[in-house]
């Protein structure tokens, strides 16, 4: 499993209804697209669920390097680019993928919380905790499913989840979910990634 996430931070006077608008007309292209686990169409609003910025900022979770890279290099990233200029891509390496408890519901809220690697850590206990976080969000109500990922060049670990229902109060920048396209969504590998 390989994540990754771009973000546009827009104007503060931003009509994010343009981005609501994009995702309703454009959202659909990645439902089957291979190599793909899931793509979560996110947004954040200013002044809304803590955001102190408007932000497009699309999460995404592969199961193949070659749909990823077809995806970038193969035209489809090209309409992000051309509408909102070229952004840095994150990437993170896979640690552990969980369904949650509300895995059949449609998400409505996507959670985002990043933090250093300390040093000085065991890098493998810390790297377990991190796998068996992603198995505690993954069992409280509402969570629809949980990730956790590292970038090794940063060190930088992330945990990403989505939610049903209502703002979910766990830490971290919450996103609204405006699309979800999942088509090997079922061929992400469950638990730890090692």
């Amino acid at each position: 499993m390989h994540a990754m996430q771009y973000e546009f931070t827009l104007p503060a006077d931003y009509d994010m209804g343009t981005i609501r608008s994009r995702v309703a007309r454009v959202g659909h292209l990645l439902d089957d697209w291979e190599g793909l686990g899931i793509k979560t169409y996110v947004m954040r609003e200013r002044g809304v669920n803590g955001s102190p910025v408007n932000q497009y900022g699309p999460f995404y979770l592969w199961n193949t390097t070659e749909g990823m890279n077809g995806f970038l290099w193969g035209g489809a990233f090209q309409g992000p680019v051309d509408d909102f200029g070229r952004p840095a891509i994150r990437q993170w390496t896979g640690l552990a993928f969980e369904e949650g408890t509300a895995a059949a519901s449609a998400p409505a809220f996507a959670v985002r919380r990043s933090q250093q690697v300390p040093d000085g850590v065991r890098l493998a206990s810390f790297m377990a905790d991190a796998a068996a976080e992603t198995e505690r969000l993954a069992t409280r109500d509402g969570a629809v499913l949980a990730a956790a990922a590292v970038d090794t060049h940063a060190w930088e670990l992330v945990h990403f989840s989505l939610w049903e229902g209502e703002a979910p109060t766990v830490d971290g920048d919450v996103f609204e979910v405006l699309h979800l396209s999942a088509p090997g969504r079922d061929r992400l590998p469950r638990g730890r990634q090692w």
